[in-house]
């Protein structure tokens, strides 16, 4: 399918307001409903999208555009097959053009066709190091469906691929503002411990943290749980 100036500038237009998401605040979820919606509206073949994010905890379906979808992943996870699965933990794009013949995921793709699904393309986001979904290692995909078996066009591809790119750098940001609070809350609670030391027992800074690392280290605790245990007892 061959690109009109009015679809290129619709998908200008979508590109700058993804882009404007991040400047504006917004929680991670709304810029990811934004990808998704987005993915529809400029996609002609794509009737629904959703975000799977695996971690070794869980599996959460974010953004899905149709209830449905998120049934569609629980199969996935279900059977330990399928492209977003495929996608998020092994290949960088998963295409599929007919899931009516398709032998890659057999049960996986009796559970789309039946549920009106005959194509799909998944994007893998990225594999990420993650404290904030709930594990480490956690790894996640774009995915967009199709209700007509389809032979999805180069172009068709790369925006995919470049919706995917925003929501990655949407979790990623997430993901490191949530390491950034925790650091902060951790600084908050090393200090509150470290002055209950200098106070109760007349030190000064400097040896009211060794005192607190020496008690991390001697009991093999992180010097935040230690910092935790004299805020309570003290």
């Amino acid at each position: 399918m061959v690109r009109t100036d009015d679809q290129d500038d619709s998908i200008a237009a979508a590109m700058a307001d993804l882009v404007g998401s991040f400047v504006r605040p917004s929680g991670v979820e709304e810029i990811l409903c934004s990808v998704t919606a987005r993915a529809v509206e400029l996609l002609q073949e794509i009737d629904f999208a959703d975000v799977l994010l695996i971690d070794e905890q869980q599996h959460r379906s974010m953004a899905a555009t149709a209830g449905f979808i998120t049934e569609l992943d629980d199969i996935q996870l279900q059977f330990q097959e399928g492209p977003c699965l495929a996608a998020a933990v092994d290949d960088a794009t998963v295409i599929c053009t007919d899931l009516t013949s398709e032998s890659r995921w057999p049960r996986f793709a009796n559970a789309a066709t039946e549920a009106g699904i005959k194509s799909m393309m998944s994007f893998q986001l990225y594999t990420y190091p993650t404290r904030s979904l709930g594990g480490r290692g956690g790894r996640g995909a774009l995915n967009l469906f199709s209700r007509n078996s389809y032979d999805f066009s180069s172009d068709d591809r790369t925006i995919g691929a470049m919706l995917a790119a925003h929501a990655a750098v949407a979790l990623i940001s997430a993901d490191r503002q949530t390491q950034f609070e925790s650091a902060l809350a951790s600084r908050d609670l090393i200090g509150q411990a470290k002055g209950m030391i200098m106070e109760r027992f007349k030190v000064d800074a400097n040896q009211a943290f060794d005192l607190l690392a020496k008690l991390s280290q001697d009991g093999n605790t992180p010097l935040r749980v230690v910092a935790q245990q004299i805020v309570d007892s003290l």
